[in-house]
């Protein structure tokens, strides 16, 4: 098995003052997103200017953060948000969830799609490229804190995670960093080099992430207070993902469908 590096969660500390990995792993990916948008708006043609990314960042990172916390709260803990409403707004103790966060996105992005006056899949689909690297910060930051661990395992690159016991996991983290991250952007950003019909770009983001998703919540261990939500095999981010699939697959077909691309010229 390989060794779990064990680096320190907090990065900086100045006096009762302490920034965590995974709220710079945020900053991170935002930082990311907004080079690669600034990027593609200073392309010929791009119907965007840096004032319109800039805002588009900003109201993409609202979104995150307000739907990744209620999400949180709704699908993995509602019986401690009953217990203690006033929960919700402990942001600090830690809990988001991506579901939560894409929902959020969505709303945010449909509200400043009227602001600037341009279609909702215009700005979705400009938007979805530029997600998965910050869902790959995201990861390392979990990997770093030692948190969300994968299921018990022999292979030679499991790891033995100081708050999962003594027997070895699989890095389930660093399993969705490649799939959720590296390798969903490079596909996304690939595919969207080029013209394509309205929300397939879109489609292609939610069945690539729910399809990989999927995938990786057979390695990764399901939440303690939850477990297995069905059949004693399926866990609530397969649940959730599920939709996303079926949603995706239903935006690149009607995409390409005739009357779509007429519609689009």
């Amino acid at each position: 098995m390989l060794i779990y590096p064990n680096i320190d969660p907090i990065a900086v500390s100045i006096g009762p003052l302490k920034i965590h990995w995974y709220g710079l792993m945020y900053l991170v990916g935002f930082g990311a997103a907004w080079l690669l948008a600034c990027h593609r708006a200073g392309k010929p043609n791009s119907n965007w200017t840096k004032d319109q990314v800039s805002d588009l960042i900003f109201w993409s990172a609202v979104g995150v953060i307000i739907g990744g916390r209620f999400g949180y709260v709704l699908f993995y803990n509602f019986d401690q948000f009953l217990s203690n409403p006033f929960w919700l707004l402990k942001i600090w103790e830690g809990g988001m969830s991506f579901h939560g966060g894409l929902l959020g996105v969505i709303t945010a992005l449909y509200y400043f799609s009227l602001r600037i006056n341009k279609r909702f899949f215009e700005v979705a689909d400009f938007t979805a490229p530029l997600v998965p690297l910050g869902l790959a910060a995201g990861r390392i930051g979990n990997f770093i804190g030692g948190e969300l661990w994968g299921r018990v395992s022999d292979k030679p690159w499991a790891m033995v995670f100081p708050e999962a016991g003594p027997l070895p996991r699989h890095p389930s983290q660093l399993y969705q960093f490649a799939l959720e991250g590296i390798l969903l952007f490079t596909i996304l950003w690939w595919f969207s080099s080029k013209p394509k019909p309205p929300m397939a770009i879109s489609g292609l983001f939610l069945t690539g992430y729910g399809t990989f998703r999927l995938f990786v919540e057979q390695f990764r261990q399901p939440d303690a207070h939850i477990g297995f939500i069905f059949a004693n095999s399926i866990t609530m981010g397969q649940f959730l993902s599920t939709p996303m699939i079926l949603g995706g697959l239903i935006l690149i077909f009607w995409s390409y469908s005739s009357k779509t691309r007429i519609n689009s010229h």
